[in-house]
């Protein structure tokens, strides 16, 4: 999951109406000109041609640990500083799927205050969901494209989805946001944390995915479970620990 905690501030849709106009025409293949990457950056994107492949690369670049504070780091700065947590991983997968010809689309899933959300990009095959995800852990990553509901894919992440004494925590998903509606200067080549992309999704409609009487009912993953979840890909460096 991400480590990113900062509440969005309160807004509606209508907020963003000046960057969604500064978005580009939605073009269904993204050019070099339409994201504002140069040309090694592009060329980086364009070489991943199926989901998989966005997800092993993804995959390969060192989880943001957040050590000097929280970030939404854009596309460009990911690919520069070698750096991603989930949200900004996702970004970096809608942008390569828009490149190779597909809808940059990616799903907020919500979750309790004790825990934190999380983001992935979605992509379709044979009218069925997939997702990529960036996360530290095993549970929350890939999900081949065999869903044929948004619900479906979101509740696939639901027993992992857990906080640290194992309460299982995911509550909501949203609908599907398409990044081309955003200026690419707000997520693929800001210098700065893209907050108000973040923001963005965070306000999306959301759906719930159990009621308050099924939260009452749900049990604590146990203690194999909770000690099999400590398993990351990237431990958080020694001299970032407190």
């Amino acid at each position: 999951m991400s480590a990113t905690t900062r509440n969005a501030k309160k807004a509606s849709a209508s907020d963003y109406t000046g960057a969604a106009a500064k978005a580009p025409p939605l073009r269904r293949f993204g050019r070099a000109e339409d994201l504002g990457l140069a040309p090694r950056e592009y060329a980086t994107l364009k070489r991943l041609q199926t989901p998989a492949s966005i997800q092993a690369f993804i995959n390969a670049i060192p989880i943001n640990h957040e050590v000097g504070g929280e970030t939404v780091l854009s596309v460009r700065e990911v690919l520069r500083q070698r750096r991603a947590h989930c949200i900004e991983g996702a970004m970096v997968a809608a942008a390569a799927l828009w490149v190779s010809g597909e809808p940059p689309l990616v799903m907020h899933l919500d979750c309790d205050e004790s825990d934190y959300p999380h983001v992935v990009t979605l992509f379709r095959r044979s009218g069925a969901w997939g997702a990529i995800s960036k996360t530290n852990g095993a549970p929350l990553r890939y999900r081949d494209p065999i869903y044929r509901t948004l619900r479906e894919l979101a509740l696939s992440y639901f027993h992992e989805y857990s906080n640290r004494r194992g309460h299982k925590t995911l509550r909501s998903y949203s609908v599907p946001f398409d990044l081309r509606r955003l200026d690419p200067g707000l997520w693929v080549t800001a210098t700065k944390s893209c907050w108000e992309t973040h923001d963005r999704l965070v306000v999306l409609r959301h759906f719930p995915l159990i009621s308050k009487r099924q939260e009452r009912l749900l049990a604590k993953r146990d203690a194999f479970e909770r000690k099999a979840s400590k398993l990351v890909e990237y431990p958080r460096p020694k001299a970032a620990v407190a």
